[in-house]
């Protein structure tokens, strides 16, 4: 059963957002757009059901925004994650929601066809070889039209439209053209690629083009504000100043400025830290243990079974360790949560076949009868197991090949109150722009992510929390409060134009 939008008297608002009734329906003044609304839908025998039918999501999407969402009263724009099924305008947890339909065929092609097999590995360094259909191009025009026009049906005027991620990046210039008088950012969670990777984009223009109808284009870090930057200059001939790009229309006049700046995103370190405290966490934390026969280190991995994460290089590494003898089973153990990710789609097929493989061979090579090597997880599990699972882990393992932030290397920093632990980081994640004292590693050279796997193993207490205190105090001061407010402040101030 969906709840519909209430309409909201005027003056109930926070954080300078408010709602107010036009034309028959609510109309908001700081909405949210993304692919997915920040809710799935539950059986009614869920434990988590509220009545409502609706849970929210877990992903760091939701993490980031749905505390800042709940805060205001603006609206989410998203698809609600069954095809061919219409659903009217609702609300749940304090959030307003605005479903836009997707049918079967836009699935196919705008999500698991443009989306996840063109952008997704264009944008991640070509790890799999992106592919090309104008097909699937012209369902991300005409999806990304689509959620477009429910903005401009539900925003008021002069509202802040916020956009988020890389299936929507048509979404920004068509705001524009149909209601220039909003406000427009947009951020883009995964990385950005440097023009010589970009370049192989056949519609490269028009990506560049729809970016640049916002006014504030955030990426996770320097790098890819830079790539995009370039890109603008390289492939639309745009004039680029500093974090200004000059955009102007076909007539040569300018438009507007739009900005490209680095926004880091983080997590609810409230949530986290609390957790972590609980009595009942601690002690999951310790059956863990127990019931891998408490060996004296706990290696883990938690990632989306994604080719970007680095999974199959973390597997080979730790394989290798036992071979050489480094480590042993009994007194290490590696934990592998692998989420399930995009499974229709042919090249995470493989990958899973590929990770389940590698892990049976080696169980199948060092298991004892007392203990496992590897124990391979492959479920998503709520905040309070994933809780545990940090708190009992000795060394969290990310070892992304790419990656646009990684909140799950925050989320385990955050989590270790006592200053104890080891985080073996990835320099191609995000995370290590500001985790600069973890144990970065080139996942790539497995000799060196070996070695560097043993050196978190044999950290001395005294060198791993003075590591640890430094990490989480740069995480306690850039929560994901801070993210958004960072990014909303940004967006509001007043472009000065350089004309020099």
């Amino acid at each position: 059963m969906q709840t519909p939008v209430q309409e909201k008297p005027a003056g109930t608002a926070t954080a300078g957002h408010s709602a107010s009734s036009h034309a028959g329906h609510t109309k908001y003044d700081f909405m949210v757009v993304s692919n997915r609304l920040p809710v799935d839908r539950v059986a009614p025998a869920d434990d988590s059901d509220d009545g409502s039918g609706w849970r929210r999501s877990p992903g760091g999407l939701v993490t980031a925004l749905a505390p800042m969402m709940t805060k205001t009263d603006g609206a989410w724009v998203g698809w609600h994650g069954a095809p061919d099924e219409t659903v009217k305008p609702f609300s749940h947890g304090g959030m307003d929601l605005v479903p836009v339909q997707l049918s079967t065929d836009d699935v196919e092609l705008y999500y698991e066809g443009f989306s996840n097999a063109t952008l997704w590995p264009l944008y991640h360094d070509v790890i799999a070889p992106p592919e090309f259909h104008r097909t699937w191009w012209d369902a991300y025009r005409k999806v990304n039209r689509r959620f477009a026009d429910a903005v401009v049906r539900y925003a008021d005027h002069g509202a802040t439209v916020w956009v988020q991620d890389y299936q929507l990046q048509l979404v920004p210039r068509m705001l524009r053209e149909a209601r220039p008088d909003l406000r427009i950012g947009f951020f883009n969670h995964i990385p950005f690629p440097p023009p010589e990777i970009f370049a192989q984009l056949p519609w490269r223009q028009a990506i560049i083009d729809g970016l640049l109808g916002a006014d504030l284009v955030g990426f996770q870090r320097v790098s890819d504000a830079g790539n995009f930057m370039r890109s603008a200059r390289r492939f639309l001939g745009a004039s680029v100043k500093q974090q200004q790009v000059h955009v102007k229309d076909h007539n040569g006049k300018l438009t507007h400025i739009a900005r490209a700046q680095a926004f880091p995103i983080s997590i609810d370190v409230k949530q986290i830290t609390e957790l972590a405290a609980r009595p009942d966490i601690i002690e999951r934390a310790r059956q863990i243990r127990q019931d891998l026969g408490n060996p004296k280190t706990i290696l883990l991995g938690v990632d989306r079974l994604d080719y970007t994460k680095g999974i199959r290089h973390r597997l080979k590494a730790f394989e290798e360790l036992l071979a050489d003898g480094r480590l042993t089973v009994g007194d290490a153990t590696l934990i592998q949560v692998a989420s399930p990710s995009r499974e229709r789609v042919e090249q995470y097929r493989l990958l899973r076949e590929e990770v389940e493989g590698t892990v049976g061979h080696i169980n199948g090579t060092y298991d004892t009868i007392e203990n496992t090597a590897v124990r391979y997880l492959h479920h998503s599990y709520p905040v309070e197991e994933m809780v545990a699972l940090y708190l009992a882990a000795d060394v969290m393992l990310v070892t992304a090949l790419r990656d646009g932030m990684n909140l799950v290397a925050k989320e385990y920093v955050t989590a270790r109150n006592n200053n104890d632990g080891a985080l073996v980081l990835s320099e191609f994640a995000g995370a290590a722009d500001q985790l600069k004292q973890a144990l970065l590693v080139n996942p790539h050279d497995i000799t060196g992510l070996k070695n560097t796997i043993m050196n978190a193993v044999e950290l001395t207490p005294r060198e791993a929390s003075r590591r640890m205190r430094s990490m989480r105090r740069q995480i306690l001061d850039h929560d994901v409060d801070h993210w958004s407010a960072d990014f909303l402040r940004a967006l509001d101030e007043k472009v000065v134009r350089d004309d020099s």
